[in-house]
């Protein structure tokens, strides 16, 4: 089970072949990073990003950042060595692109060892079992791959991305069953601040834990918006106090700002504290 309050606010994409953003992003801000060797890397190159790519884990230097591999495919001809080559780097996480079902995971699973499994959720037939993907017992994160899901669905984007929430909601409800991470799609326009700012809070009203990003220069607008604000870490304060003190006083619920606080706003106002420690932990030591 993952740690629910480690930070996934921002997930860089990082290509697996270039050595100078391997590098790079180690001085980054971004709360995990998806070291790519699947849609980043071009077929030619494959095989030297892996070796790169295992050099440069094994080097170190990434601090607490979440550290997930994104492998390809297990039935082209890198995928069974991405896995084999990236086990002895220890990477967090091996995320496992196009999952289609549980059963896609079983045979990483025997490949990968102790290491948390993470699915691509970007295809129909993903999201139409993501119940199931979300139940598989190696399984502690999922990624929303929004461009490849919106190209199967033939829809239209909008800046509103009604076409894709009915998609976005069935994976979240999956998560959330499940108690797994997930977090959402890229924003292709990263010079669009305003753009990629609304579908950051959009994604965060919906409930991600954060937002795949493929800039470095989106990283503080999704660890802005994916962050509780002083507003609602200060109410959370208040709210536990008053719970508190209100069971001291034999009552089962307070009252606050004219709200009911009952145990279960206390349950999130904790998590919203423990949120907010985590965050503050992972940017001291970066």
């Amino acid at each position: 089970m993952p740690d629910a309050a480690r930070p996934y606010r921002s997930v860089l994409y990082i290509p697996g072949s270039k050595e100078r953003a391997l590098d790079k992003v180690r001085g980054l801000k971004a709360d995990a990073i998806i070291f790519d060797l699947e849609d980043a890397v071009a077929a030619d190159e494959k095989v030297n990003a892996r070796s790169l790519l295992v050099r440069e884990l094994e080097k170190g230097g990434y601090g607490q950042r979440g550290r997930i591999v994104r492998v390809n495919a297990l039935d082209t001809e890198w995928g069974q060595e991405d896995v084999a080559a990236v086990v002895s780097a220890k990477p967090d996480a091996i995320l496992l692109p196009k999952v289609g079902s549980a059963a896609d995971l079983d045979e990483l699973a025997g490949l990968a060892g102790d290491i948390d499994l993470w699915a691509m959720i970007e295809t129909p037939l993903g999201i139409l079992h993501a119940e199931e993907i979300a139940a598989h017992p190696y399984l502690t994160g999922m990624v929303m791959g929004t461009n490849d899901l919106a190209k199967d669905l033939n829809c239209r984007t909008r800046p509103d991305r009604m076409p894709l929430i009915t998609s976005l909601q069935v994976a979240l409800l999956a998560a959330r069953a499940h108690g797994v991470i997930i977090v959402d799609g890229v924003y292709n326009a990263f010079k669009d601040e305003d753009g990629l700012r609304a579908e950051c809070e959009q994604g965060r009203d919906m409930g991600f834990d954060g937002k795949t990003l493929i800039h470095p220069a989106q990283i503080d607008i999704a660890n802005a918006a994916f962050a509780p604000s002083e507003e609602e870490i200060d109410l959370a304060q208040r709210q536990i106090d008053a719970f508190e003190a209100a069971e001291a006083e034999g009552q089962g619920v307070a009252v606050v700002d004219g709200r009911i606080v009952e145990n279960l706003h206390v349950v999130t106002a904790r998590a919203t504290l423990a949120r907010a420690a985590a965050i503050t932990a992972l940017e001291m030591a970066q």
